[in-house]
């Protein structure tokens, strides 16, 4: 059989039943933007690894084929039609949107699609769905749809964007245990051999708290170990109860992230590549100043946090404690 037909050929199309129509018909504008949808879908489905991501597309996929067998049939024809979408398939889309949900912050900012490849294309299957749902609405007034079929296309298009924004923290999720498993694993053989003591860490904190003395805010100081396991904890009489997690968690942070968490907080800004890094690893991730790094020639051997005053401060006395630590390994 023949790939092409020639019945087309003068701008018409059969729909199911037999009815002929022209192929700017309402009812094949709809199907044909919702077999647009399918198509992106497609390409957002073999763009990911996951799973769970894959497992969604291909049930709407699935979906919108028995809704397009629908939207092709003329009124008359489709009582003889299979079962279509119905409020089953409807509470199923509901379903993925609520697990989706919990599971990840939700930006109350406007989201500027493009955080990566895969949340620009769902993006994009998002807005073919919408513009499939307005084609939908004004084919309803013409000829009644059921009930169902515009409800189907609006909970979808919701499902879309929730996709696409999970689709952005699996991918931050990715990066920092792409991150945390290089450090805790020392990919770089040179750092595997360098330790951090408890010496240098009481030098480290002592230093520290001189620095917090000097401002006249009293600190919790944590310095961590180059897996981000804590070493020590140094908290000066009147800090805050609130500043223990805090600063062990900065440490961490910066250790796993290998960087300061004040330059970590430019990178997770709404639009940035590491947004909503701090939802994630059940709230260790910090994403304000006082958490730096202690490097040996480029190598992470640990990190330091401060908490207990303001980020300025934080940082202030962190760094004091970075002074040290690099004046005892290059013997200043």
């Amino acid at each position: 059989m023949k790939i092409y037909t020639k019945r087309g050929d003068r701008g018409e199309t059969t729909l199911l039943g037999g009815k002929k129509v022209k192929k700017d018909d309402l009812r094949v504008e709809t199907y044909g933007t919702l077999d647009e949808a399918v198509s992106v879908l497609g390409l957002a489905k073999a763009m990911t690894d996951s799973s769970e991501i894959k497992g969604i597309i291909e049930r709407v996929q699935k979906d919108i084929y028995k809704l397009n067998a629908e939207l092709a049939s003329p009124p008359d024809k489709q009582k003889k039609l299979p079962q279509g979408i119905t409020k089953e398939n409807i509470a199923s889309v509901e379903e993925a949107i609520d697990s989706l949900d919990r599971r990840f912050y939700m930006e109350k900012e406007f989201v500027v699609s493009g955080s990566t490849p895969l949340s620009a294309v769902l993006d994009m299957a998002r807005t073919i769905v919408r513009r499939a749902e307005r084609r939908a609405v004004t084919l309803d007034q013409k000829e009644k749809l059921r009930e169902e079929v515009l409800a189907y296309l609006n909970r979808l298009s919701d499902l879309l964007y929730v996709l696409a924004r999970f689709a952005d923290q699996e991918e931050v999720v990715k990066i920092v245990k792409e991150r945390v498993l290089n450090e805790i694993s020392g990919h770089k053989a040179a750092s595997r051999n360098l330790e951090l003591g408890l010496s240098e860490v009481k030098e480290i904190l002592q230093a520290a708290e001189n620095k917090a003395k000097e401002i006249g805010v009293p600190m919790t100081i944590s310095v961590v170990d180059k897996g981000g396991n804590l070493i020590a904890l140094h908290r000066m009489d009147g800090s805050l109860l609130a500043s223990i997690d805090t600063s062990i968690n900065k440490a961490f942070t910066a250790v796993s992230v290998r960087m300061p968490t004040h330059v970590l907080a430019k990178l997770a800004q709404p639009g940035e590549p590491l947004y909503g890094i701090d939802s994630t690893n059940k709230g260790r991730f910090v994403v304000f100043g006082g958490g730096i790094p202690l490097e040996v020639k480029g190598d992470v051997v640990g990190g330091i946090g401060a908490s207990g005053g303001s980020i300025e401060e934080d940082i202030a006395v962190a760094e004091a404690g970075v002074k040290i630590f690099q004046d005892i390994i290059t013997g200043s």
